[in-house]
Formats: structure tokens, sequence, C-alpha cells
């Protein structure tokens, strides 16, 4: 064999596994209703949500906070 050959050899050994990593992506029906849960939740509390919410768009003046345009005093 060819040096040329086996390192296409090794790509394609290197990159086959790869490419089955991305097989599975979501959640199956089954595992939904554990991620529905409340333990599962990013924000267990929408109240200290709305606070760092309220608290993220207040300082972000330039950009405008999250999604809308926003003065930076924290009037709003």
């Amino acid at each position: 064999m060819g040096v040329r050959r086996l390192m296409r050899l090794a790509v394609l050994a290197a990159t086959l596994p790869l490419l089955g990593a991305c097989t599975h992506m979501g959640a199956q029906p089954w595992e939904r209703d554990v991620l529905a849960r409340k333990s599962m939740q990013l924000a267990r509390e929408p109240a200290i949500l709305g606070f760092d919410e309220h608290t993220y768009f207040s300082k972000e003046a330039a950009s405008g906070g999250r999604s809308f345009d926003g003065g930076g005093c924290g009037c709003n």
C-alpha cells in the first residue's frame, strides 16, 4: 500500500465515528415527560427570571437589551 492510500484510510477511519455522533438529535417521545418537569427547567422561579431579565436589559443600553430598543436607565 502506498503512503497516500494509508493516509486516506486513516482519515476515513477517523471521520466515520464523528459522522455517527449526530444521529441522535433531540428527545424521544418517551423522554419528553422527564424534560418537562419543573426541576429540569433552566429558570424554576419566574419572579427571579423576571428580575434577571430586567437587570440584563437595563444594563445593556448599547445593544438595546434582548429583542427591543431600551434606554439603559432601568426606568421601564
